[in-house]
C-alpha cells in the first residue's frame, strides 16, 4: 500500500473458519477503505486457507503454530502499518458497515485512544469511562482503537498472562495516552465462546494479580475478585437480571 492506512485490523483465528467467514464479509462490506486486514491464523486445519485466498482476501496473512492467543497478536502488531491498531478475531464483526467511517470521523483530531460500546448476545453493552479500567476491561477489547505509536511503545502482550494480557495491556496503553475519545454508539458484535469465556476463573486469577502489580491494594483487588465472581454467578443463573443491570 502506497500510503499509510488509517486503521490496521487484526484478527487471530484458528480452526475457526465460519467465524472467519463472518469477520471478512463485515470487513469488506466496510463503507470507509483506508484500512488493512491482517489476519494471523495458528496453522488451522479446516477451511481456513480457502477463505483467505478466495473472494477479498486480506492485505497480509499467515498461517503457522504459535504459543497462543497473545503470541498471534503480537505478531499482529509486527505487521502493522495503519495509524490504529483495531483487534476483530474470527467471529467478530463491526455493527454496521459505516463502522470504520464512524470512527474514522470520530478520530479526526487523532486521539490517543478511541472505545465504544459493544453488542453481546443480542444485547447493548455500554462502555464504562476508561477511568473504571481497574475494576476490569471497561468495553469489549474489540471496540478499542489504540493508537499504533503508543502500543509500539508499551511493547507486546505479556505472555504471562493467557488469558487477562489484553487487561494488562490496555491498562499500560493508558499510563501513556493523553487524548481519549468515547464513541457513543457500538463498534462491535462480540462473539461468545472465546477462551475468557470458557477459562473464567483462571481469568479472574490474572487479573487479580494484573491489578496488584499495577499497585491496587490487596484488600481492594481482593473485593473486585469477589465482585466479579458474584456477577459471574448472576450471569450464569440469572441471566435476565444480569442484563437488567447491565441495560444502558
Amino acid at each position: 500500500m502506497t500510503n499509510r492506512p488509517l486503521f490496521s485490523i487484526i484478527t487471530i483465528s484458528k480452526n475457526n473458519a465460519g467465524g472467519l467467514s463472518r469477520t471478512q464479509q463485515s470487513i469488506i462490506q466496510q463503507t470507509f477503505i483506508n484500512y488493512e486486514w491482517i489476519v494471523i491464523d495458528g496453522k488451522s486445519h479446516d477451511k481456513t486457507t480457502h477463505i483467505l485466498t478466495t473472494i477479498k482476501p486480506p492485505h497480509q496473512w499467515i498461517s503457522e503454530t504459535d504459543t497462543g492467543l497473545y503470541d498471534a497478536m503480537n505478531k499482529g502488531i509486527k505487521k502493522s502499518n495503519g495509524t490504529y491498531l483495531i483487534f476483530l478475531n474470527a467471529g467478530d464483526t463491526f455493527v454496521q458497515a459505516k463502522t470504520l467511517q464512524n470512527i474514522a470521523d470520530a478520530a479526526q483530531d487523532r486521539p490517543d485512544f478511541l472505545y465504544g460500546d459493544s453488542i453481546e448476545s443480542q444485547h447493548y453493552k455500554k462502555a464504562r469511562k476508561e477511568n473504571c479500567i481497574k475494576y476490569g476491561m471497561f468495553t469489549h477489547h474489540q471496540s478499542m482503537i489504540y493508537k499504533t505509536e503508543i502500543v509500539k511503545k508499551i511493547k507486546d502482550y505479556k505472555l504471562q498472562y493467557q488469558i487477562a494480557s489484553d487487561y494488562d495491556f490496555t491498562w499500560r496503553f493508558l499510563k501513556r495516552a493523553k487524548h481519549i475519545q468515547y464513541i457513543q454508539q457500538p463498534v462491535c458484535i462480540f462473539e461468545n465462546g472465546g477462551i475468557s469465556q470458557k477459562n473464567v476463573l483462571n481469568g479472574r486469577i490474572e487479573q487479580f494479580k494484573i491489578r496488584r502489580q499495577h499497585g491496587i491494594h490487596l484488600l481492594n483487588a481482593t473485593a473486585i475478585f469477589l465482585i466479579q465472581t458474584l456477577f459471574y454467578q448472576l450471569r450464569t443463573f440469572l441471566p435476565s437480571i444480569y442484563w437488567i443491570i447491565k441495560r444502558p
